[in-house]
């Protein structure tokens, strides 16, 4: 896909972060944790759906952009959520029930640059 030239608008992405413990030390099934990361990225989209970045995001259907970055842990992600609430970044903080486990954390589809300098220390998922 060609990289958005002058005068158009930036590329959108959602970003998704999942917490990598929940596979790699507590054992959850890989099916589980993609739940997960699909609720909070749905949530996400409900919660800003009449946001105009949303709408333009939802309205290229065919050519979404998402990035699934890793959290070390629960820490990690929380501090996460912090960070992008004080930096005015809305997103959504999936807290699994009834356990009240926070297991990953979905921005709302917005510029790639205004929010990537904020996120530079997560990794891809593996």
């Amino acid at each position: 896909m060609a990289a958005a030239g002058a005068g158009s608008p930036s590329r959108l992405v959602q970003y998704v972060v999942v917490r990598s413990d929940l596979v790699h030390k507590l054992s959850w099934p890989l099916g589980a944790v993609i739940t997960q990361a699909c609720h909070a990225a749905t949530a996400a989209i409900h919660l800003h759906y009449d946001d105009p970045d949303t709408q333009r995001y939802l309205a290229e259907l065919d050519s979404m952009h998402k990035v699934v970055l890793g959290a070390p842990d629960e820490a990690a992600l929380c501090s996460l959520s912090d960070v992008l609430t004080q930096a005015g970044v809305a997103h959504k903080l999936w807290v699994e029930q009834p356990e009240n486990t926070p297991t990953c954390l979905a921005l709302k589809p917005c510029p790639k640059e205004a929010v990537q300098p904020l996120l530079r220390k997560f990794k891809l998922f593996k």
